[in-house]
């Protein structure tokens, strides 16, 4: 009954909540169905990609998320326009820093848990531009949180992270409409950065000398790629324009900051043999976060990523140098490419000419391959299950029709001729739908199906059949991870259950 409502919902032309009206009328007509409104105060002649401009943002919330009992908050804060190609578009993304001054006058950062996210002075409003769904970038980070966390300790004293306590290796985010000295501008998500607080990366040692940044001891580092092609591309060559600094960002001159990169795409790098990688590769690399990102980026074929739109990260570089990947604009995704154009099902050898998983992957080096089909066989019941991905879409989706922002974001921006929005949000969402289908069935048919003990694509009796040999004695041709359906790492009677509920 809920799916058929959703479905006659998100076939109407439009659900008519309030028309698009300044930030005054709908704040006054707000409803518990809406979505939280953001009213950003600054000169629109000085905003640019370079530097910062002040001004102010208001955040109405009917949840009151931000601060307890407010429904309404207002900070000072600094704007700037963010993005790559997206920047040329009209509607801007943007990235803002909350401040405040001191009683002395001193502009400062000022920390808030906007929505509730987390306590953070930076936050990011996406504007979504090429995205015809307006929501890929939102659902592939919330599946990747799902499915991944941050592989290290990142407690205090035996406590968690305050901050993120979860141990979360992505961006949280909040859907708003956004208007701009209170006219609309349209539909975004505001949400958090990945940054060294999120990832608890250590702060460097400054000895508060300007002139001598060598001196200074760098601890956390975050670098951010910008390039997919080429050696560069593909950690096997070091190339400076193909990484910025996130962290420390003040010290891209310090050699320091550098030399760990260099030495990881040392390593990587056909200098090195495949012994010694086989030897060293799990101080450099967390294996489970590896087949975390391959996995995320195979199910939903996000196009543009590693390493461009990777994050490398290391909590310590003093300490060590295992590095952590992080995902990043991820709306090159879902049966798109990266500019709203049509895209096909993800290809599983697309990584194979990229360190480190051009050994790990490619030559199935300490059985990765194997322990990519057994997390993929973990996944496909639960995260990356077609009913699951559909439930996030249709909630988002669902939320964008009821609260009438669709229909305002289509009315604003839907006659754009770069990438034109469709008047039914239904229309892109039965696409996503149908070609994520086509996918899962695709990586199942690479990666194995749960249950499929004998690997005929099928999950049927002669499966039960293989498991009763394999428990009896009677056989040792088999994989223990797909006879293990359970994922006990015991192949016992629960398994023959196991595939008795799956081929029913």
């Amino acid at each position: 009954m809920v799916k058929k409502f959703v479905l006659a919902l998100l076939f109407l032309p439009f659900v008519s909540i309030y028309g698009q009206g300044t930030f005054a009328s709908m704040k006054a007509q707000m409803t518990d169905e809406s979505l939280p409104l953001v009213n950003l105060t600054y000169d629109e002649s000085k905003l640019n990609s370079n530097s910062y401009i002040e001004g102010e943002i208001e955040i109405v919330d009917k949840q009151m998320r931000t601060e307890e009992g407010k429904e309404s908050v207002t900070y000072k804060a600094d704007f700037k326009i963010r993005g790559g190609s997206s920047a040329d578009l009209d509607k801007k993304s943007l990235a803002v820093k909350l401040f405040e001054y001191s009683k002395k006058g001193k502009k400062k950062d000022k920390d808030v848990a906007v929505f509730g996210i987390r306590v953070e002075n930076s936050w990011i409003l996406d504007a979504m531009g090429y995205d015809k769904m307006r929501m890929r970038n939102r659902v592939c980070f919330d599946l990747w949180n799902e499915m991944s966390s941050i592989p290290y300790d990142t407690s205090k004293d035996g406590n968690p992270n305050e901050n993120n306590p979860e141990k979360r290796n992505g961006t949280k985010g909040v859907f708003v409409e956004v208007f701009i000295n209170g006219s609309y501008n349209g539909l975004y998500c505001m949400s958090d950065k990945i940054d060294r607080k999120l990832l608890n990366l250590t702060k460097y040692d400054d000895n508060d000398t300007e002139d001598d940044l060598e001196d200074d001891a760098v601890h956390g580092l975050l670098y951010q790629g910008h390039e997919c092609e080429g050696d560069a591309g593909h950690l096997l060559s070091y190339d400076n324009s193909a990484w910025e600094l996130e962290y420390p960002d003040d010290y891209s001159a310090n050699p320091n900051t550098w030399e760990p990169l260099k030495a990881l795409i040392g390593f990587c790098s056909g200098n090195t043999s495949d012994e010694d990688f086989q030897v060293g590769y799990q101080s450099y690399f967390y294996p489970s976060n590896l087949i975390d990102y391959m996995i995320m980026t195979m199910a939903m074929n996000v196009i543009d990523n590693l390493y461009k739109n990777t994050f490398l990260s290391v909590p310590d570089i003093a300490m060590g140098h295992c590095y952590m990947l992080t995902p990043w604009d991820m709306d090159g995704s879902l049966g798109r490419l990266e500019k709203g154009k049509l895209n096909n099902v993800c290809n599983v050898a697309r990584y194979n000419d990229r360190a480190p998983y051009d050994r790990l992957y490619g030559k199935n080096m300490d059985g990765f391959v194997d322990e990519v089909k057994k997390k993929w066989l973990e996944l496909q019941t639960t995260t990356f299950s077609i009913e699951h991905v559909h439930s996030v879409l249709d909630a988002y989706a669902t939320m964008f029709v009821s609260s009438g922002a669709w229909e305002r974001e289509y009315t604003k921006w839907g006659g754009n001729k770069t990438v034109p929005l469709a008047a039914n949000l239904s229309d892109e969402l039965s696409y996503v739908k149908g070609w994520y289908e086509t996918n899962f069935m695709h990586l199942c048919d690479s990666w194995g199906w749960r249950g499929d003990v004998n690997g005929d694509k099928k999950v049927d009796l002669n499966d039960v059949g293989l498991l009763c040999d394999i428990i009896l004695g009677n056989t040792t041709e088999y994989e223990f991870y797909k006879a293990d359906v359970n994922g006990d790492e015991v192949i016992n009677a629960a398994d023959i259950v196991e595939v008795i509920s799956l081929a029913e």
